[in-house]
């Protein structure tokens, strides 16, 4: 099975496991270009950090576009998860 497939049902079946948020973090900066902290690597498990090792050579090869498409949809939707409950939250009281 390929990395990015992998990854995605990783993220699919553990949404707010820590692992897939950092995934769906890396696929977020690797689709958007935007930074990511290499370090944020280095907290995973032996199998997280390989699997996005994996990820990231997939992604260089840039051969499987439909995968990394539904990936990036899910880290999305992921992220979006994340941050509501912060927003949903009410303003403390000063």
């Amino acid at each position: 099975m390929n990395a990015i497939k992998e990854a995605r049902r990783f993220i699919e079946r553990q949404p707010d496991h820590p692992t897939a948020r950092v995934l769906s973090r890396l696929v977020l900066a690797l689709e958007t270009s935007h930074s990511f902290e290499l370090v944020t690597l280095y907290e995973l498990d032996y199998d997280g950090f390989q699997l996005a090792l994996d990820i990231l050579r997939e992604w260089r090869l840039d051969r499987y576009y439909a995968g990394k498409a539904k990936l990036f949809d899910l880290s999305v939707q992921v992220s979006e998860m994340s941050q509501a409950p912060a927003e949903a939250s009410p303003p403390t009281a000063s």
